[in-house]
């Protein structure tokens, strides 16, 4: 499998470039430069993204004139931009996600699942917290833990509150609070806590190595050689819906 690889002197790219030789040794790295020949997208199999939001439409656009499957692990889009993106959905498939992990993707499933299963005076909030680095907040992750939420207990984006400061008054059972932190050289850590009367659920998960989000990203690339045009996450490559 040949990959284009758009954002290798990113964390992200370097990582997937670090563990390339060692996937069976069939992974080739197409495209190393921030700004690459895009002609050179005819040569691979598939396209990986992980530069910055504002390169990730002509990717897609260069990826789906040439009928390749894109891995999108950018984050931190505008809306338009995700609209604009979301367009190709009919002419190639794209894997779309906050986080390849596979743990992080088991997470959003038991997120929904609790969120579901619990009563409303069982009160979300989502906590995450990542390197000094990291340029967007809340992170893509912590957008898809809010996502699986909502979709749990059925309820509408007017719900998400994103910190808090002030007066607030009292926390309303509707609500998702969504908190991020910033600080040193943390991977990544997410947590959902579910505060009800009496006691309290909390679902976690901690990364310590770039490589789990490299691996899951390899695996996604492999999954969508195989795929009809459309948009999917890694719960669909992991087949958890």
């Amino acid at each position: 499998m040949k990959v284009f690889l758009n954002g290798a002197q990113g964390r992200m790219g370097k990582a997937i470039s670090a563990i390339a030789p060692n996937e069976k040794a069939v992974i080739q790295i197409a495209a190393t430069r921030e700004q690459p020949q895009l002609e050179t997208i005819d040569t691979c199999d598939v396209v990986l993204d992980f530069s910055t939001h504002e390169a990730t439409l002509a990717i897609v656009a260069a990826a789906a004139k040439a009928g390749k499957p894109i891995i999108i692990g950018t984050t931190g889009h505008t809306e338009e931009e995700k609209a604009a993106i979301l367009e190709y959905q009919t002419q190639i498939p794209i894997v779309w996600a906050g986080n390849y992990a596979v743990g992080v993707n088991l997470l959003f499933y038991l997120t929904e699942k609790v969120a579901a299963t619990l009563t409303n005076d069982f009160h979300p909030e989502v906590v995450e917290m990542h390197h000094c680095m990291k340029k967007d907040a809340p992170s893509g992750t912590a957008e898809n833990l809010v996502e699986a939420i909502l979709r749990g207990r059925e309820w509408s984006a007017d719900k998400v509150r994103n910190g808090r400061s002030g007066i607030t008054g009292e926390r309303p059972d509707e609500e998702i609070g969504v908190h991020s932190l910033r600080g040193g050289e943390v991977v990544g850590e997410h947590a959902v806590i579910f505060a009800g009367p009496g006691e309290r659920l909390e679902l976690k998960h901690q990364a310590s190595d770039r490589r789990i989000f490299a691996q899951g990203a390899i695996v996604a690339a492999r999954w969508a050689l195989k795929q009809a045009a459309g948009l999917y996450n890694m719960q669909d490559v992991l087949g958890l819906k």
